[in-house]
């Protein structure tokens, strides 16, 4: 009986040793398969390089080269072309984009992407995650992780919108908002760069044409100021919205020789008057009273 089981052990073995034989074959097989494939990209990789390295060097025959070298110089037109229409279409200029992959599958692909760009002279940074889940023959992306960074000091009320932007990751509202922003700035800007050369003898900025404030001083009524004060407010859902009022600065002594006079009245009255004429008829109005028409 023990000699029947032996026997029988030892067919068993004999039959292991002979599939762990034929395991070791395959995998030698495999291996000398990878080192060949290695081997063949390998080679068309150097021979693709080799190529381009000899056009860049001038080392194809001629028309080889020119051809080449017409054809990239085509691509690169199409593309700066290209870029052209998209900044003057939607006033954003993008200055780089990079990616990393996080996460690559059959079925998956995560990414990390960081985009920075300026509309007009706003200058942003924006970071998020991209994935791409294959659903069938579709695919479906999503955006999380978003994070947005603006280079600019006073830009208090865009805070709160970053804010709920971040939250909603909603990349389209962001864009959308910050070209209405930007260009209610620029015309904040030229209305106030318009008014200081039109009458340099009675508006300053001394914040620069960017700023919020425009001031009305004329020179010989000194220590009554106006400020004009345009901002730009900007909602958590995105809704852009300017907003001037008229601020006064009169010395208590002019206040008592006038003492009938509505002068805190004077900011209801351009408020009427913004009403009424729009924000440049407004303020050239109050302009040509505080100038005397010193520079007309």
């Amino acid at each position: 009986m023990m000699e029947k089981m032996s026997e029988e052990n030892m067919e068993e073995v004999t039959v292991l040793e002979a599939q762990i034989e034929l395991l070791q074959a395959e995998v030698l097989a495999l291996r000398c398969q990878q080192k060949d494939n290695l081997k063949d990209i390998t080679f068309d990789f150097r021979g693709q390089m080799q190529d381009a390295m000899s056009c860049m060097c001038g080392q194809r025959r001629g028309d080889e080269k020119e051809t080449v070298l017409s054809r990239l110089k085509e691509v690169v037109e199409e593309l700066e072309e290209d870029l052209k229409l998209q900044t003057q279409r939607n006033g954003i200029s993008l200055n780089s984009c990079t990616t990393k992959t996080l996460q690559s599958s059959g079925r998956k692909l995560v990414q990390q992407l960081c985009i920075s760009g300026h509309c007009s002279e706003l200058v942003f940074q924006v970071e998020f995650q991209l994935s791409e889940v294959k659903e069938g023959s579709g695919c479906e992306r999503t955006i999380s992780d978003l994070n947005v960074v603006m280079d600019a000091s006073d830009l208090q009320n865009f805070s709160s919108f970053l804010s709920g932007v971040e939250e909603s990751r909603d990349l389209l509202l962001f864009f959308s908002t910050v070209r209405t922003f930007s260009d209610r700035c620029d015309d904040r800007r030229r209305t106030f760069q318009h008014f200081q050369e039109k009458y340099p003898s009675v508006v300053s900025l001394p914040g620069g044409c960017r700023s919020e404030v425009m001031i009305l001083n004329h020179p010989e009524l000194s220590g009554c100021v106006l400020f004009v004060h345009w901002s730009v407010d900007v909602s958590r859902e995105g809704g852009v919205s300017p907003k001037m009022e008229l601020l006064t600065k009169i010395p208590e002594r002019a206040l008592q020789l006038f003492p009938s006079q509505p002068v805190g009245g004077a900011a209801e009255a351009f408020q009427s008057l913004l009403r009424i004429l729009g924000p440049e008829a407004a303020m050239e109005s109050v302009i040509m009273a505080v100038s005397l028409s010193q520079d007309t």
